[in-house]
């Protein structure tokens, strides 16, 4: 399709006569209308744009350079002329070029270095329904710049199915140009409810076989070349394996497409075959928007994709797979229409269609904001609300990026950039690559510091077959060293030379002056600069470790890292319980604690240990929730094994003190005394309550060398309650609560004050001429006479003796009589003598 044949071009005119009068417009145009090419190419010769550059943001890098590259086509010259490109590893640009297609945050560079953007004239937002993080950043930065320092800049954003009214608003109510477009009908044929499964088969494997058996059933159905929609590259390669498997004769190319393959191979699936075959195209999401891939009539959608989703309360990255909404939906089933009356295959039913999100969430709503929140200070900007933005980034992934940025000494507590911040924004890599870059010069390990962050800007270099990941980051420095790998490993050699074009930008970029080591050893080293929140401990058991952030993690099975001590985590998935290791590097204890000297907090540790039964006292090292190392204090402070010991004594409750009878007695004395006395304040509250918590005040004195339980034995309870009360309360208290009551036998008899009244327990012939019930508390609380046998069991408890003789002795007696025949039964207990024997002696 040439450039004047695209649909764009109804609605260029009145796109360029817009632009003519207001600075920023929106331009929404469908799918495959051909605004990537089609606008920059009309607007190039615009009078307003006089001789300054366009610089369109493209959200993909393959498709930055697949546009720039149909321009130059368009033009008849070849990229780098009038129209060029630039991303993070790649520049095609010359002193002739107009119209330069950006990604990856090369915007956001730009304007960092020149925010005034002189020799730019228009800046065009495409795809900006994608809402990448780096597109809302720059579209806030170009406004903010447009305000204050060019006002003659000119911004267009340009979208296929965002909704155009918020656009305009938040670009000061900016004109909407629409362009209708033209598509061809696409049939849409959803997957039949019900559709067997098989039962062995877990989610992903499903959708990899019903994907193969929907590819083969649309290529005896439709002719024509096929666009299938995958969610990543793991589910390509086993779908492009099942398919060259059971290829018929004369089959079709079968060409993946994801951002990470070589150039080349991306060319191939973009172009038309040229020698008759049919091709099927297997894509993530990039193939959505932005790129024309030729021939396609024919779209099997699995309606699924994959995204990372940034936790900030675990400050990790969740990858997950889930269904697409219903905008994408709609923009893979355009790519069917382009050309020709075309078919959709979509693997799920009308009913599940309708229960789709109408759109995904914008990449700020769930990225990780450490690299905005860097940029945005680097603007002079702390506070989200000085910009504009359509969604304003979420508060607590930005607290948790200003956290890190403080903690990477990027930014100062104010939220002000410093300029150790300022160095690593120059970098244009993520703040904590750039960190340890920057930092690993001071520890003449800048080499090493250099290839990790190639390293981790890239898709991983290693294949392994028939085994889990291998998650040594030490295994890539060593493939990308060309050194002998594991029996199972090899080397993906397109993503080896990416990594090799990436540490060699970022060589230039930072050129270090220092002599340099850096043996794969270091590298645990290097990575805990990057990575300092994310150091874990292992638990002895099995490839689990603790993570300096509190959080639990687990290495995949069988990994030779497991038995590392320490370690350094580069790649995690959040998980649900712990979260799963991707790619660490080991470290030793002794560089950890050289390396961090400054963030190990030294505690003295002075506590109750309950197994023990003691109070233990340690000198410990901890680095976040990790203790690094412990050793028993010798000497720790009296106040604090004091304080200990009150703990443990809180801990086990008053049971373990060595409470005797007297002791115990003299307590419920105070009690009772506190409970009836009207002058009750005299009486200290010596409830279990109020003892435990004022164990400071009353026991802590008598403390003085006890540090165990069994140190406990040597106190003396009854002294210490007795020291509660002064002498003249000691007197009030034998008067009001006496230990004992004498009878008439002579005999003293113990006063019990544990139950709901004073009681004594004593036999009836002590008690023979005792007419009243004897009272304590001043006269006020009758003593509870529990009557014994001659064998001390109980034969009458009562409060009222005069009743007791007056009706109910007789019977009494004789019952006793009875069983005691040799024992004294007087007729009139009141004039008879007391006894303590058998019977009274003759006087």
């Amino acid at each position: 399709m040439n450039a004047s044949s695209l649909p764009i071009q109804q609605a260029l005119p009145e796109l360029c006569a817009t632009l003519q009068t207001h600075p920023n417009v929106v331009l929404q145009a469908p799918p495959g209308a051909g605004k990537s090419t089609g606008v920059p190419l009309a607007l190039l010769d615009q009078s307003w744009l006089g001789t300054a550059r366009i610089v369109m943001l493209e959200p993909r890098r393959i498709a930055a350079r697949a546009v720039a590259t149909r321009m130059a086509t368009l033009l008849g010259e070849p990229v780098g002329e009038r129209v060029g490109y630039r991303t993070r590893l790649e520049s095609r640009v010359g002193p002739n070029t107009r119209i330069e297609v950006v990604t990856e945050g090369i915007l956001t560079r730009w304007l960092q270095r020149d925010a005034a953007l002189e020799g730019v004239g228009l800046v065009i937002f495409d795809e900006f329904h994608e809402r990448s993080l780096h597109a809302d950043l720059g579209l806030a930065l170009c406004l903010d710049a447009q305000q204050a320092l060019r006002e003659d800049l000119r911004i267009l954003v340009m979208s296929a199915t965002l909704d155009g009214e918020a656009l305009s608003r938040l670009l000061d109510d900016a004109p909407i140009v629409t362009s209708t477009g033209r598509s061809f009908d696409v049939d849409v044929r959803y997957r039949e409810r019900g559709a067997a499964r098989h039962p062995h088969r877990n989610a992903q494997d499903e959708l990899i076989h019903l994907t193969t058996r929907t590819i083969q059933r649309a290529q005896e159905e439709e002719p024509g070349d096929m666009l299938v929609f995958l969610p990543g590259q793991g589910e390509i390669r086993r779908v492009q394996q099942l398919l060259e498997q059971a290829a018929p004769p004369g089959r079709p190319h079968i060409l993946p497409l994801y951002g990470e393959l070589p150039a080349q191979q991306q060319d191939a699936a973009l172009q038309p075959a040229t020698d008759g075959r049919r091709k099927i195209v297997l894509a993530t999401n990039i193939a959505e928007t932005s790129l024309t891939i030729e021939g396609i009539r024919i779209v099997v959608d699995s309606g699924q994709e994959r995204r990372a989703r940034f936790d900030p309360a675990s400050g990790m990255s969740r990858l997950i797979t889930s269904n697409i909404s219903r905008a994408s939906a709609e923009q893979r089933r355009g790519r069917a229409g382009r050309l020709e009356d075309g078919v959709c295959y979509r693997l799920w039913t009308q009913s599940e269609h309708a229960a789709l999100a109408p759109r995904a969430a914008a990449e700020i709503m769930e990225a990780d904001l450490t690299s905005l929140v860097l940029e945005l200070a680097n603007w002079g900007i702390r506070d989200t609300a000085a910009l504009r933005w359509l969604d304003p980034p979420p508060a607590a992934a930005f607290a948790q990026a200003r956290d890190l940025l403080q903690l990477l000494e990027a930014i100062g507590p104010d939220g002000r950039i410093t300029s150790h911040g300022k160095a690593l924004a120059r970098l244009g890599t993520h703040p904590r690559l750039a960190h340890m870059i920057v930092r690993g010069e001071d520890m003449a390990l800048s080499r090493t510091a250099l290839e990790i962050a190639a390293l981790l800007g890239e898709r991983d270099l290693l294949r392994i077959a028939d085994r889990a990941r291998e998650v040594d980051l030490r295994l890539r420095l060593d493939a990308l060293h060309g050194h002998t790998l594991p029996i199972g490993i090899q080397v993906d050699h397109g993503s080896r030379q990416r990594v090799m074009r990436s540490l060699d930008l970022l060589s230039r970029q930072f050129k270090t002056h220092r002599p340099q080591t850096g043996p794969s050893d270091d590298a645990g080293r290097v990575l805990a600069l990057a990575y300092p929140d994310r150091i874990a401990q292992s638990r002895g058991n099995g490839g689990r470790y603790l993570l300096s952030s509190g959080r639990g993690a687990a290495l995949p099975p069988a990994q030779a890292l497991a038995n590392s001590p320490f370690l350094i985590v580069a790649d995690l998935d959040a998980g649900d319980r712990e979260a799963a290791i991707r790619l660490a590097a080991p470290i030793t204890q002794t560089q950890l604690e050289a390396d961090f000297a400054a963030h190990i907090q030294h505690r003295e540790r002075c506590e109750w240990e309950p197994r023990e039964q003691a109070v233990a006292a340690r000198e410990e090292h901890w680095l976040g929730a990790l203790k690094l190392r412990e050793k028993r204090q010798e000497r720790p402070a009296p106040d604090r094994i004091l304080q200990a010991m009150l703990n443990g004594i809180r801990t086990m409750g008053l049971q373990c003190l060595p409470w005797t009878t007297s002791a115990l007695a003299l307590r419920e004395r105070m009690m009772f005394a506190r409970t009836h006395d009207q002058a009750a304040a005299q009486w200290p509250d010596v409830s279990d309550e109020a003892l435990l918590e004022a164990l400071e005040g009353w026991l802590a004195p008598w403390l003085d060398g006890v540090s165990r339980r069994d140190h406990l034995a040597r106190l003396d309870m009854h002294t210490i309650l007795l020291s509660l009360l002064d002498w003249n309360a000691q007197q009030s208290l034998d008067a009001f609560a006496p230990t004992h009551l004498q009878v008439p036998s002579g005999s003293r008899i113990t006063i019990d004050y544990s139950g709901a009244s004073p009681t004594v327990s004593v036999r009836l012939q002590e008690v023979f001429g005792l007419q009243q019930t004897p009272r304590v508390a001043g006269g006020q609380v009758p003593v509870t006479m529990q009557l014994l046998s001659p064998a001390r069991r109980p034969v009458q408890v009562t409060q009222d003796l005069e009743s007791f003789w007056a009706r109910a002795y007789q019977e009494v007696k004789k019952e006793l009589k009875g069983r005691y025949p040799k024992h004294y039964w007087p007729e009139d207990p009141l004039q008879a003598q007391a006894t303590a024997k058998a019977r009274p002696r003759p006087r």
